[in-house]
């Protein structure tokens, strides 16, 4: 009697720490990317409301790290939205928003560094940005069919569809992964110029490390967020057989 209440106890109990590892992996990375985004968000705002001594606005800045770097023919312009800096490498230009382009600010100087610091990374012919390049195709397949696939496939227990899925899905961390140092190489680029051609004080200078930092911790959290997601959908899996 006892034996089989002891065992029928602990299949519960398997059951419920089956569903905390559930819990766990869904709270983990959401819980990232939102403390990621708070974080960027609140230094961006901090840093975005201290103007730089020497009044270098985030194009200018751009401009002189290109200069420095010995990059030429590379547009910079201005686009609507807040926080869509970019680079795009197809048109060749640096693509910086409405509180960036003009504004003299700590932060405009260090996030327009760092888009110009991926026009250099693609003008010096960086090979991790080269293999993004070649990755994205893919990644974007397997970000938009690799989840679903692997639900039908644990729902309807099809263990191929399943697996075609979480392959698919693990292109989208491949990129990721290949992400990290494209980011962390232009923020580098951004600061060592920062610093080398004083486009900031010091003090300035650790203002906009700061917000560069924080930046780049957003894909650091994607990229967990990701794994932990293929983690658990494993786990799932397994659980289903």
């Amino acid at each position: 009697m006892y034996f089989g209440t002891y065992g029928y106890y602990g299949r519960g109990a398997g059951y419920s720490e089956g569903m905390i590892w559930q819990i766990l992996l869904i709270a983990i990375p959401f819980f990232l990317c939102l403390g990621a985004r708070i974080l960027v968000s609140s230094r961006y705002k901090k840093y975005s409301r201290v103007l730089n001594q020497r009044g270098m606005t985030g194009a200018q800045a751009a401009y002189a790290l290109l200069q420095a770097n010995g990059v030429s023919n590379v547009r910079i312009a201005q686009v609507p939205g807040n926080m869509t800096d970019n680079y795009d490498p197809r048109s060749n230009t640096i693509n910086l928003s409405e509180g960036v382009y003009n504004s003299s600010s700590i932060a405009a100087v260090g996030i327009a560094c760092h888009e110009a610091g991926h026009a250099c990374q693609y003008a010096q012919n960086y090979f991790p940005i080269k293999v993004r390049a070649k990755v994205i195709p893919a990644a974007n397949i397997g970000s938009a069919i690799g989840l679903p696939m692997c639900i039908i496939g644990i729902i309807f227990s099809f263990s191929t569809l399943f697996y075609i899925g979480i392959a698919l899905y693990s292109v989208l961390f491949l990129f990721q992964l290949v992400t990290l140092p494209v980011e962390f190489n232009a923020s580098s680029r951004a600061l060592q110029t920062i610093r080398e051609q004083s486009l900031l004080s010091e003090e300035e200078y650790g203002g906009a490390k700061a917000v560069l930092t924080a930046a780049a911790l957003t894909y650091v959290a994607a990229m967990a967020s990701t794994l932990l997601t293929i983690f658990r959908l494993l786990l799932l899996s397994n659980r289903k057989r």
